[in-house]
């Protein structure tokens, strides 16, 4: 079931007058916004409250995949198109035929595909790879981006045609710490969430300070942020020392940005989390326990560096780090690693 688009805030309540407007219009979409703000959720609801909300809604990730594999998800082939198509298979378009199709990071998608899909946005039709036969998609196609399209265009790395065939309805998702009023709403909406999910008889319940605390940070990875941190506040219940970072990194925030995003000089104290504990007989000291502590805070400066040199482009950081893409997303969400405001995502 789709999660409700929660908050009290003028701009939550513009986005859903606009949802209100737009869900019966199938008019294509682009929601803007940071990583992690909740442009799904806004997508989603578009969709349940459309005439099509019987029908599929497919999401692809355009930064995901490089090109050719992108241009196969979304327009599917024959068999036998290229080295390893042994079976026809239907792309996202035609999985998508009379639903929505959401178009996720598409200010990524190269230039050579942002023509093939201009040309399914001009004629609702597309051909396979490897067939000559055209295929109709009753598509409504909601995109989502973190990038400011319209500088893109400047740069030539979007195509004026396709901006405006994509961006007839657009939404903007303002990032958390602007719209700090919509904080304890979102706590009390997953606190309930999750205290079900994980069950609620073996969970510590924050306190209203704690709350409160939350509701003070700036959330630089906005509501997916909020989300892994309510989580692990309630299974392992160190609320304490969770505020405490927290506080820190909304300190260090107000630093210097001359550092990689989502990285600290890392001390001998803070690898071990030696606050109220230094005796050399607490398990703090265990070698294991350290190898692991140090193993991520290098490889946490590692990614965050590579990211930030290659402007948070995602395909070319798996090259360099020679990791795979589903590895890289993993690291950045388990070790905290947080875009800049200007990547966004």
């Amino acid at each position: 079931m789709a999660r409700p688009l929660i908050g009290v805030s003028e701009n939550i309540v513009k986005v859903r007058e606009v949802i209100n407007h737009v869900a019966n219009t199938g008019l294509n979409t682009v929601i803007y916004g940071e990583s992690g703000v909740g442009k799904e959720v806004v997508a989603q609801d578009l969709y349940q409250k459309s005439p099509r909300n019987g029908n599929p809604f497919i999401k692809v990730n355009c930064a995901a995949l490089p090109d050719g594999l992108l241009e196969s998800e979304l327009f599917g082939y024959e068999k036998g198109a290229f080295t390893g198509a042994d079976k026809k298979t239907r792309g996202k378009f035609e999985l998508a035929h009379k639903g929505v199709l959401m178009l996720d990071e598409i200010g990524d998608m190269s230039l050579p595909l942002q023509a093939k899909l201009l040309h399914v946005l001009q004629g609702g039709q597309f051909s396979p790879l490897g067939s000559e036969k055209e295929v109709n998609a009753d598509t409504w196609v909601i995109a989502a981006t973190n990038h400011d399209l319209e500088q893109n265009i400047q740069d030539g790395k979007f195509r004026e045609d396709l901006y405006y065939r994509l961006n007839i309805i657009k939404i903007y998702l303002k990032p958390l710490r602007e719209r700090p009023e919509d904080i304890p709403h979102l706590i009390d909406y997953y606190l309930k969430e999750y205290s079900l999910l994980y069950n609620a008889n073996n969970l510590v319940q924050p306190s209203n300070r704690v709350i409160s605390e939350l509701a003070s940070y700036t959330w630089p990875g906005n509501v997916r942020e909020l989300q892994n941190v309510l989580k692990r506040m309630l299974v392992l219940g160190d609320a304490e020392k969770i505020i405490d970072e927290l506080k820190n990194r909304n300190k260090g925030s107000s630093g210097t940005a001359s550092k990689p995003s989502g990285t600290n000089a890392a001390s001998f104290s803070e690898i071990l989390d030696l606050e109220g504990s230094n005796s050399p007989d607490s398990d703090t000291f265990s070698l294991k326990k350290i190898r692991k502590a140090a193993i991520d805070r290098v490889e946490k400066e590692i990614i965050a560096y590579v990211l930030d040199k290659t402007d948070w482009n995602r395909s070319k950081a798996t090259k360099i780090l020679k990791i795979s893409y589903k590895t890289l997303l993993y690291k950045i969400s388990d070790l905290g690693i947080t875009p800049p405001q200007k990547y966004g995502e």
